[in-house]
């Protein structure tokens, strides 16, 4: 990844927006609508703690300048259409609150990523945001119900998952969270081998991108390429062929044929 994507809490929070016209506009809209309080002066943003600018001048000099400025004060930066000033980008934004799915290409294609969100909103339930504040009341009996982190990812895991009990594509599964909480699986767990043909993430089948997502612990072969272990979760434990653990859970050895 040539960016690390964050989610950036800023209700009620100042935010400092330079510039005029459409551009300027639309930054006004999505800073208003997370809830930030726009100052359009720099010295005052910054006096009352401005983390964040976004800069749309027609001036290409001019847009430099505030760039070097802002960011020499120690905010970060955000300058339209020049992603070579930017600290940040600002992504294409699917919208089922909770949840936000942020679709970005770094700069390279507003376009693409505008394309890419469309066909994601026809994808995704309107449903959605509606069982993650569902799952979200759930946190204490799910808890009392699975006593560690990774027996709740495993039963979460197993649920959500295609023709789970809360499968999220299907219509109605907020409302069967509580069903779910009483008499729910435990969630897949157990040690599974894997003979890759290619070192091509896109070679992958169905069954092992989807151990790889629910793996704690991943052995592989030295040869496994770094964008296959990518697709495995960021907190899975990666060793080598021939270490020994005393892991339990979905444990998925890789090996390449």
């Amino acid at each position: 990844m040539q960016s690390l994507p964050l989610f950036h809490r800023i209700a009620g929070q100042p935010v400092i927006l330079l510039g005029e016209g459409d551009a300027a506009e639309a930054k006004q809209r999505l800073i208003e609508r997370a809830g930030g309080v726009i100052y359009r002066d720099i010295n005052a943003g910054i006096d009352d703690g401005a983390r964040l600018a976004f800069v749309a001048h027609d001036n290409p000099a001019m847009a430099e300048g505030d760039a070097i400025r802002l960011r020499c004060a120690g905010l970060l930066v955000n300058v339209v259409d020049r992603p070579e000033l930017c600290d940040f980008t600002t992504p294409s934004i699917l919208d089922r609150d909770p949840v936000l799915i942020a679709v970005g290409t770094g700069g390279a294609s507003a376009g693409l990523a505008k394309i890419l969100r469309l066909r994601l909103e026809r994808l995704l339930p309107q449903g959605l945001g509606a069982l993650a504040r569902a799952l979200e009341d759930a946190r204490d009996g799910m808890r009392q119900r699975w006593s560690t982190v990774a027996d709740r990812r495993r039963a979460l895991d197993a649920a959500l998952d295609e023709g789970g009990d809360l499968d999220l594509f299907r219509a109605g599964s907020e409302a069967k969270v509580g069903t779910w909480l009483a008499s729910g699986e435990e969630g897949q767990s157990g040690h599974f081998e894997i003979v890759l043909t290619s070192n091509d993430p896109e070679d992958l089948t169905l069954r092992t991108a989807r151990l790889l997502g629910q793996a704690d612990v991943v052995v592989h072969d030295a040869e496994v390429a770094p964008e296959i272990l990518a697709r495995a979760r960021a907190d899975a434990v990666r060793m080598p062929m021939g270490s020994m653990t005393n892991e339990s859970g979905v444990i998925v050895v890789l090996r390449i044929g």
